[in-house]
């Protein structure tokens, strides 16, 4: 990898890393645990479209990891990570199938996300009762994919014959 790419990468995640700090500092509450804007994901997609997949997961790991050292916990940085992977993977693989939309794979890693926070969310408390915020947290994710697919996909079309 040369420098020019390693500078890339280091400028998306303090990108995501400026987002989600903007994120975690704007008095958004929608009322239900766990649901957020999402905006550092407009990287994650940004970089799907852009970078190859193993650049754009550690762009999305290593945000993951420096956002839960410094605003979260390690809890939260579980549910996150958790949510991230599993995210990421979904989204890999629907645009591997070039059968999908910028829009529809943000979408579908905005609900993924949700997933893979509850099931780890399940698996440490031990009860299958946080299933009732899942409905709440898979219209949170549609909304977030929505937003965070369009602004993703007005950066990739914008920068696209840029030299990033």
């Amino acid at each position: 990898m040369d420098t020019k790419n390693i500078a890339r990468m280091g400028m998306m995640v303090a990108v995501a890393f400026v987002l989600s700090y903007i994120e975690s500092v704007l008095p958004l509450n929608f009322g239900i645990p766990g649901i957020k804007a999402g905006f550092s994901n407009i990287v994650v997609i940004f970089s799907l479209f852009t970078f190859n997949s193993i650049t754009t997961f550690g762009i999305a790991v290593v945000r993951i990891i420096l956002c839960g050292l410094t605003f979260g916990s390690l809890s939260s940085m579980l549910y996150s990570l958790a949510g991230g992977i599993l995210s990421f993977l979904i989204m890999l693989f629907l645009k591997k199938t070039k059968k999908f939309s910028i829009y529809s794979i943000s979408v579908a890693g905005g609900v993924f996300h949700n997933i893979g926070q509850v099931l780890v969310a399940m698996a440490v408390l031990q009860t299958g009762l946080l299933l009732y915020y899942l409905p709440f947290l898979l219209l949170a994710g549609v909304a977030a994919g929505i937003i965070v697919g369009i602004i993703g996909g007005i950066l990739v079309k914008r920068l696209q014959y840029t030299n990033i």
